[in-house]
């Protein structure tokens, strides 16, 4: 076992394990660290634990000290400076006509690189702009193309939902989206009423992901013909998470009525009605076409 602490960079981003070595780190303390691109400032959201040597990432890094006052004034320093540098490098873009959108800038702690995060649809030639960039920040200059889950986590905004973005907020990675979650969820397929800022999949579909596979485990199908206390009958919908149907049954007297029914009141014989199942397939083949996998 390991001891280690987790630490994080930016708010909801990635979480990354140091060795507190003989510090004695807190949950909530600021440190200053040694990482793959140089010495950086950054918040412990998890105190000291210990973890598998098979979850760490060998060799790992060391915390160098606690944030003192002077690691302090120079992270805020570096924030100042990087909002100047936004400025800067969007007038630099505009000479060049490059056609691409610049959605924020970081100095790592140490000043040693200065790294710009921007969007576009295709390849940027950008070797001149690196050129005039170092030129008037005497520094090592790098250049990010990220996507549009990316910028919308960077940007934030308010969801669809009336809160801030799950990935602005809390998200430490993005897990993948798919179509297929939103038919397990009845949910719209309408990509305005699926879609977040970003243009993507909602985040958010992943949430209940798990329990509606378990429970739809158990679920007839819809076109299903099941047997019910009065007799025969069609699934012609189901709800999921209340774990009830409804069926068409064919009553005694010849009339068929719809009819709600708990699932555990009811037995699935297997088979199928095809009229029904007929049409539940052209659906799906027109809710396919719509593509949104993310």
């Amino acid at each position: 076992m390991v001891t280690v602490v987790g630490v994080r960079f930016k708010k909801a981003g990635k979480i990354y394990y140091f060795d507190p070595d003989i510090i004695d780190v807190k949950f909530n303390d600021f440190v200053v660290v040694e990482t793959a691109r140089g010495i950086e400032f950054g918040h412990v959201v998890i105190g000291s634990k210990e973890i598998s040597e098979e979850d760490i990432v060998s060799p790992l890094k060391k915390v160098i000290r606690i944030a003192t006052d002077e690691d302090f004034d120079m992270h805020r320093e570096n924030k100042r400076k990087a909002k100047e540098a936004i400025e800067l490098c969007q007038a630099k873009v505009g000479e060049h006509n490059l056609k691409m959108k610049l959605v924020d800038v970081e100095y790592t702690f140490d000043n040693n690189k200065v790294i710009f995060y921007f969007t576009a649809d295709g390849r940027v030639d950008f070797r001149e702009l690196v050129k005039d960039l170092a030129a008037i920040f005497k520094t090592r200059i790098e250049l990010r193309q990220i996507g549009v889950r990316d910028e919308a986590k960077m940007v934030g905004g308010i969801g669809p939902c009336g809160k801030q973005c799950c990935c602005a907020q809390f998200l430490g990675e993005f897990d993948p989206v798919s179509i297929k979650m939103a038919k397990e969820q009845s949910l719209s397929l309408n990509p305005t009423k699926i879609s977040g800022l970003c243009g993507r999949l909602m985040c958010c579909l992943k949430y209940e992901h798990n329990t509606y596979e378990e429970l739809l485990k158990n679920t007839p199908q819809t076109g299903a013909i099941v047997v019910t206390p009065l007799g025969k009958g069609t699934v012609v919908d189901s709800y999921t998470l209340l774990e009830r149907v409804k069926v068409k049954v064919k009553l005694n007297d010849g009339t068929e009525d719809l009819l709600q029914y708990q699932i555990s009141d009811i037995e699935v014989t297997g088979e199928l009605d095809p009229a029904y199942v007929k049409t539940e397939d052209n659906n799906h083949n027109i809710s396919d076409m719509i593509g949104l996998d993310d």
